[in-house]
């Protein structure tokens, strides 16, 4: 869109109504200095005494007003920036009318100290109603301090005009140092377009990119760093911005949090950009589920983790702490991350009860020590092995953790009355082409089952998709790849995988132990249409200014032993229905009676106590004859 004067129907209303107000405020300050004047003499005169030169001067006001710019500036903006243009349009529009009303009155009844009264009067007129705007709206009149400089600095492009917005501008401004000079603006809402930030021109929507940039650079203001500044942007306008800026040679960075910036006193190199995380590229909104409910469920309770030592055992655990519980309870078997996180929670939360547990869950005589000792309320079991391509080289240690060790759990729940245990699964328990998300499919079963075979304790199991940024999970492995300069590894052209972050997994645990559900009930978060998992890669790669199958190479390795193209989250015989929480899923287990599944586990057990691995297998064959069993490995 380009900055020539546009006919007064075409503007947008907002701007319209600015120009009327700043044109009746220039009339009223031409009568205002006339009626002091004559009042200064003891002779008042009545309002519009010279109504000719009332209309000349607000008819140049306009056209200098316009001219000057006075009309872009967003009022909530309101800044330095605008009070030069205040300044500048009020000193020319009186230049300009004084010969002009001269020519046509011989300034006739119009004393000459009165442009000297209105100088001021004006500029008070069109300043004051802006920046009290600022001060109903919570902002304040510091804000004059702050104009936009040019120098040495990053030419950048901001995506957002909003409260970030002008908080990087303001605080880019202010230091002498800071690495950033903001050149143009680039808002979603079109009414903006044409005005001004801080000095700083909304140039266009995000659509118009392409032509923005070149407008830019024909200025010689060429931005070399697109900056998001809005604040929510979904995945889809993530990867819209990235298709759009990968032809410009832009990169892609996002604006710390509002949060993050520097107090006012402070030196202002805090207000550094920041990568695009990973979570921005999902293909849907984050979902955000009820808080207080969980709150509600968790304070004043005794609350057991295991698994604390991992991504979504630790994230439970922090998480948890902020809810009040009378104790939090912490069990892992890796010292390091059960020291780690132990640390974390004291930190975070030095008042709270809480105790760590260095424990094998597939011990049972330690596990029931545990619950003896604590007898919690709440437990979430997280503990498991779920490397995929581990567990299929070791199947008997998978076997172990993720059976035995749900059963030890699971039966210490009934055993000391805890009111609900909540299963971590994976979606990669249906249909099961690994061992790990077979053994994983017999902890749901056991579960269930206890479920329905009585005791107070209510069980419910959920099942996740692949967890942005966890342990073991491809984005870490995407990163080691592109930092070390490629080739990103892929197994196969075709393959996709659900997604969900570390946040929302958490909140669904949290959120499944709040939903009254049926026994042994599945609780599955709608995670929207599988990604393709080459299209992660080659969006990875961007976000870290790469160029796929250029700068960085991609390669196609071939499916590892237990790995499926596609995963599902229900079986066919699981029944589905909606919950009274957006985008929060249960479905009916398909359940095999207690006694049946207390003798296989007892089966299970006896033949790896007698190294009788392979007959461990088949029975979890027989219990999930979805599955194919592979050779054992490495002896086991």
């Amino acid at each position: 869109m380009s900055s020539e004067l546009r006919p007064p129907w075409r503007l947008p209303s907002r701007v319209l109504l600015v120009a009327c107000h700043d044109v009746f405020m220039a009339a009223l300050s031409f009568e205002l200095a006339i009626w002091l004047r004559y009042w200064t003499y003891g002779l008042p005169q009545p309002f519009f005494f010279v109504a000719q030169g009332t209309l000349l001067f607000a008819l140049v006001a306009a056209l200098v007003f316009w001219w000057v710019g006075l009309y872009r500036g967003i009022w909530y903006y309101a800044s330095s920036a605008d009070l030069i243009a205040i300044l500048k349009g009020a000193t020319l529009a009186i230049l300009i009318f004084v010969p002009i009303l001269f020519l046509a009155t011989r300034l006739e009844a119009v004393p000459r100290t009165t442009f000297l009264l209105q100088w001021p009067i004006l500029v008070l007129l069109l300043a004051g109603p802006r920046f009290f705007y600022q001060m109903l709206k919570g902002r304040t009149l510091a804000t004059l301090l702050a104009s936009p400089t040019d120098g040495a600095r990053v030419p950048v492009l901001l995506i957002g005009a909003g409260d970030a917005a002008d908080t990087f501008i303001r605080e880019m401004a202010r230091s002498r140092t800071a690495p950033y000079r903001v050149v143009g603006l680039v808002d979603d809402k079109p009414g903006r377009i044409g005005r001004e930030m801080r000095g700083v021109r909304v140039e266009g929507v995000i659509e118009e990119l392409p032509a923005v940039f070149a407008r830019l650079e024909e200025r010689g203001q060429r931005p070399q760093r697109l900056v998001i500044a809005a604040d929510r942007v979904d995945g889809s306008a993530v990867r819209r911005l990235l298709d759009l800026a990968e032809p410009l040679g832009l990169g892609l960075a996002r604006l710390p949090r509002l949060t993050e910036f520097r107090s006012e006193g402070e030196a202002t190199d805090g207000a550094a950009t920041r990568p695009i995380d990973v979570e921005d590229l999902l293909q849907r909104p984050q979902r955000g589920l009820d808080r207080e409910a969980m709150r509600r469920l968790v304070a004043g309770k005794r609350v057991l983790v295991t698994g604390a030592g991992g991504t979504i055992g630790g994230e439970l655990a922090r998480q948890i702490a902020d809810l009040d519980p009378a104790h939090l309870a912490l069990l892992d078997f890796g010292e390091f991350a059960l020291y780690g996180i132990d640390l974390e929670i004291k930190e975070r939360r030095p008042e709270l009860a809480r105790s760590a547990h260095l424990i094998d869950v597939a011990v049972a005589p330690r596990v029931e020590a545990v619950f003896r000792k604590l007898a919690p309320e709440l437990v979430f079991h997280a503990a498991a092995l779920k490397h995929v391509p581990i567990v299929e080289d070791h199947p008997v240690e998978g076997v172990r953790t993720n059976i035995l060790g749900t059963r030890n759990v699971a039966d210490a729940c009934v055993a000391h009355g805890a009111e609900a245990m909540v299963l971590i699964s994976t979606d990669k328990a249906v249909n099961p082409s690994s061992v790990m998300g077979a053994t994983k499919r017999v902890a749901e079963m056991y579960c269930q089952s206890l479920s329905f075979g009585g005791g107070g304790t209510r069980f419910v199991t959920v099942r996740f998709g692949n967890v942005l940024g966890s342990t073991g999970s491809v984005v870490p492995l995407f990163q080691r790849q592109i930092a070390r300069g490629g080739p990103i590894t892929v197994t196969h052209p075709e393959m996709t995988r659900y997604f969900m972050t570390v946040r929302e997994a958490v909140e669904l645990v949290l959120q499944a132990s709040v939903l009254s559900t049926e026994a042994g009930d599945i609780v599955v978060l709608d995670m929207g249409e599988p990604v393709k998992i080459v299209d992660l890669a080659r969006q990875m790669a961007r976000l870290a200014g790469l160029r796929p199958d250029k700068d960085i190479k991609i390669e196609f390795t071939g499916l590892r032993p237990g790995e499926k193209l596609a995963e599902t989250l229900f079986h066919e015989a699981e029944p589905q229905r909606n919950t009274s929480y957006e985008g929060v899923m249960l479905a009916h287990p398909r359940v095999v009676a207690f006694d049946d599944m207390t003798a296989a586990l007892d089966r299970i057990g006896a033949a790896l106590l007698s190294g009788r691995n392979a007959d461990a297998l088949e029975v979890v064959k027989t219990l999930v004859p979805e599955f194919i069993t592979p050779e054992p490995k490495n002896g086991q």
